[in-house]
């Protein structure tokens, strides 16, 4: 710029890169369900969100939960976040062209049980993951989407073929951070009603509702941590047929509302109930969820 170098730097906090499975805050029933999908033997299983949302983590508490002597697990990632124990780890290096599709070509030979592919970034890579899930692999990664069955339409506009796409997919885990509310100045909230109704409450006389005041403990933002919302997405014989007639997304997303599936606000509320978060948290990271 006119006034000298603009420079923006990241700081990587392994101590908060890796949480143990148990801490990831899911409810019981998205545990059982989650736990039962990194269990498959092969398939693929995707974490979506933006850029800060915590998908790194949950992977490798992912991982960190299966992780076993007799299981192989190799993961090719940009860049390594966290060293766990007993698996191979490969940073990406472009300059000696390292890249995720060159890195999962090569894992694919060295006989593994797991794979973790940091980020589907393209069609090379997306279909080298599938191959390796229609060979007997389980593939674990990431993707940029606002929702879970979002997953589904990205895949496919980047030029999978959707018989491939609904014969490996497991499930897809949407994931946004909201802040917790600081305990040491936690007081009643009274959400305006439009926030209320924009999450799909419409009644909440009967539910106590907290926010922080600010205090020295959270430095006046009323927030200290953050906690994880989650919207699961598991494929069922119906929602594969979908994605073979390529439904448009809204249509899969009724689907999977209609098979159980916990919408990232709904998930979100009922953190709002426990007093860990406000609604107006819920609003603020999930704009994109209509």
């Amino acid at each position: 710029t006119i006034h000298g170098e603009s420079i923006v730097m990241r700081l990587l906090d392994r101590s908060s890169v890796f949480l143990p499975f148990d801490r990831l805050g899911f409810s019981a029933r998205t545990a059982e369900a989650f736990e039962g999908l990194i269990r498959r033997p092969h398939g693929i299983l995707l974490v979506t969100g933006p850029t800060g949302s915590g998908k790194t983590t949950t992977l490798y508490a992912a991982l960190d939960k299966i992780n076993a002597p007799d299981r192989k697990i190799i993961t090719v990632e940009d860049p390594v976040e966290y060293q766990l124990k007993g698996v191979n780890q490969i940073p990406v290096r472009p300059k000696i062209g390292l890249s995720f599709a060159s890195g999962l070509r090569h894992i694919v030979r060295q006989d593994p049980d797991v794979i973790m592919v940091g980020e589907i970034r393209d069609l090379e890579t997306a279909e080298i993951a599938i191959q390796a899930a229609l060979t007997g692999h389980l593939v674990f990664s990431t993707l940029h989407t606002n929702d879970a069955p979002g997953a589904v339409t990205r895949l496919q506009d980047m030029g999978c073929e959707p018989y491939l796409v609904s014969s490996v997919l497991n499930g897809v885990l949407a994931q946004r951070l909201v802040r917790r509310i600081c305990l040491a100045c936690r007081a009643p909230d009274h959400p305006e009603p439009a926030d209320l109704l924009a999450i799909g409450v419409t009644d909440a006389s009967d539910v106590q509702l907290f926010r922080g005041k600010g205090c020295d403990e959270c430095r006046g933002t009323g927030y200290r941590g953050r906690i994880g919302i989650y919207e699961l997405f598991r494929l069922t014989e119906e929602g594969r047929s979908l994605i073979v007639r390529k439904v448009p997304a809204g249509e899969l997303r009724r689907h999977a509302v209609e098979q159980g599936m916990v919408m990232l606000r709904a998930d979100g509320w009922a953190r709002a109930c426990a007093g860990m978060t406000t609604v107006e948290e819920i609003l603020r990271v999930t704009q994109e969820d209509t």
